[in-house]
């Protein structure tokens, strides 16, 4: 049976007011809800200034709320960029109200409600240039378990955030310290504090949001000795700043990720774990080994993408070289976890220069921003090729097929065929878009061919799609004119299956002469003129199989189904299909077909 915890809330403050947790959350709820709207009416060249002005005035509404309460004195530093942004009555009103609202809250929880309110109302755009998605106090929480059961020794480890905004790592490692430290007086507390911690933050505000939450929280503590917290975030472009010793036992945080353009010179320098595109959460996993020291711990929020994804393939060979993974968490709720995020993440701890032994892995259900239930799922090994995707049980269940697809040595290639991505990219083809076929125009495949119950079906339903296309001199390379099995290339993680595949016919193909496939669907076809191993109904049957896309789930947790990955995926060897194969043309039930599918696997 799987081992369950729970990840619980750490208990609120003794300076928090007696009320109920519904009452408080729905108080925070309108608050939050209210500032949202009044950024929406700001304009957007302005909005980010009026983001700062907002959260400043509910930080000091919440500090003057404690004040109030406990007669002593909360000194926090100003921020070290001029708000400028004029707040109306009304809007101060939200503010003051969301900052008394959060000292009914431990600071953890209200360092996050009041944080990512930041996070909500900067535009967009900029919030996703900065990496300003803040991490929920559950997984921050879980984060540090899994460092400190790596052995960290929160007396003595030095801890960096390479990607410190909001304090969701900083704070709570503080109260760390503060706690396996509380045998010595406050001024040695904050000494170790003060000489253990350190972040970079290239977004001015996030990095005052992260120290300001520090001073709120070791307020007492420097009262007691009448001192300032120094500065321990520097505000700095993480990508150029170069490792000093000494290095840190614990890097620890959630790194910016999408797709980032790169200096000529960024790009020889992160060369090791580059390919093809590059990723900041990638480029920041890189910068994590360089600032840990050996047997230190990198512990990371990230997406799940690089367990699998071709532009991850350096990376995970580098991971294996210099930091194997010890732990993973694999987050079951998707919406709502990281603010307006929909992507699956992973949590994750690895050892610089620790032995290549595989990790355990658990399920995370997380519930709410403050709790999660932590399910033992099994463990994976990372593979003989690292730099081959990383198959790992994203549910308890999956360990056994996980063991069996280690064992199962064939892919697509050992069947005869490849897999590449329809050529048409429609939009740059407008033109040669034509409602009524003619003898210079072919069939447009478009991906809504194929249906979800596996069966092709030709069509051209969605507004501007139309049937055919008129391909002129130049354009043959455009024509498909062998037979093929089409697979969507986007799925959804709430989908029933993440494979829906069909096979397109050579009674189809013959017909046509050709056809034309968009980019939205996966082709794989024969890999030689020499036919393959395993017919295209075939192929196509195990694709649509329910243990096949168990164990494409177990490759990949994203809803892009690519190429590299398809042709990662274990497949039966070819002898093992003559029975499938006679079961297709007997026309048995698809119930029939896929048991014995699943039995080829299991």
């Amino acid at each position: 049976m799987a081992e369950t915890t729970r990840v619980r809330p750490k208990p609120p403050s003794k300076r928090s007011f007696a009320r109920g947790s519904s009452e408080i959350a729905t108080g925070l709820h309108s608050a939050r809800a209210a500032a949202r709207a009044w950024s929406l009416t700001v304009p957007e060249r302005q909005r980010q200034q009026a983001a700062w002005s907002f959260v400043k005035a509910a930080i000091d509404e919440y500090i003057l709320t404690l004040q109030r309460a406990s007669g002593a004195p909360i000194h926090v530093s100003a921020p070290a960029i001029a708000l400028g942004h004029q707040l109306d009555k009304a809007t101060i009103e939200i503010a003051r109200t969301l900052g008394e609202q959060a000292t009914q809250l431990s600071i953890g929880q209200a360092c996050y409600q009041l944080s990512s309110t930041y996070a909500t109302l900067v535009p967009e755009t900029m919030r996703s240039v900065l990496g300003i998605y803040y991490t929920p106090p559950a997984l921050a929480d879980r984060m540090l378990d899994m460092a400190e059961k790596s052995g960290l020794d929160w007396k003595t480890a030095r801890v960096l955030d390479p990607a410190c905004g909001g304090g969701a790592f900083l704070l709570p490692a503080a109260m760390r310290i503060r706690a396996a430290l509380a045998h010595v007086g406050p001024e040695l507390q904050l000494n170790a504090i003060t000489s253990q911690l350190c972040g970079f933050e290239i977004d001015p505000f996030g990095a005052w949001l992260t120290q300001a939450w520090l001073e709120i929280g070791l307020s007492d503590l420097l009262a007691k000795i009448g001192g300032r917290l120094p500065d321990l975030v520097q505000v700095c472009d993480t990508l150029a700043c170069e490792p000093t010793d000494p290095l840190f036992d614990l890097v620890i945080g959630n790194p910016p990720y999408g797709r980032v353009a790169l200096t000529a010179g960024q790009r020889r320098h992160f060369a090791r774990g580059l390919f093809g595109h590059a990723n900041l959460y990638g480029l920041f996993t890189d910068i994590a080994m360089r600032w840990t020291k050996p047997a230190g711990i990198i512990a990371y929020v990230t997406p799940t993408s690089f367990l699998a994804g071709e532009y991850f393939k350096r990376l995970r060979s580098l991971l294996a070289a210099e930091a194997p993974p010890l732990a993973a968490d694999f987050v079951h709720a998707r919406k709502g976890v990281f603010e307006d995020v929909l992507q699956e993440t992973l949590l994750a701890t690895y050892r610089k220069g620790g032995k290549v032994n595989g990790a355990d892995v658990h399920h995370l259900d997380v519930t709410s921003d403050l709790s999660a239930r932590v399910t033992h799922a099994g463990r994976f090994i990372v593979p003989s090729d690292p730099a081959a995707p990383w198959l790992a049980p994203r549910v308890p269940d999956h360990q056994r097929l996980i063991d069996r697809l280690s064992g199962m040595p064939h892919r697509l290639g050992d069947w005869g065929y490849r897999v590449s991505t329809g050529p048409l990219v429609w939009n740059r083809h407008k033109d040669q878009l034509r409602v009524r076929a003619d003898e210079s125009t072919f069939p447009i495949i478009w991906a809504e061919a194929v249906s979800a119950d596996g069966q092709f079906i030709y069509r051209a339903d969605k507004r501007e799609h139309q049937p055919h296309l008129h391909v002129g001199r130049g354009d043959e390379w455009l024509k498909v004119n062998a037979p093929c099995v089409l697979v969507q290339r986007t799925t959804a993680k709430e989908q029933a299956r993440r494979l829906i595949a069909a096979e397109m016919s050579a009674s189809f193909i013959k017909k046509h002469g050709a056809v034309v496939v968009e980019n939205h669907l996966n082709m794989i076809r024969p890999a030689s003129k020499r036919r393959p191993k395993v017919g295209t109904a075939a192929l196509a049957a195990v694709l649509n199989s329910s243990i096949a896309d168990e164990a494409f789930r177990c490759i990949s947790g994203s809803v892009a189904v690519s190429a590299f990955e398809l042709e990662a995926l274990p497949l039966p060897p070819p002898g093992a299909m003559v029975a499938i194969e006679a079961l297709i043309r007997q026309r048995a039930n698809p119930e029939t077909i896929d048991a014995q599918i699943r039995a080829l696997y299991l």
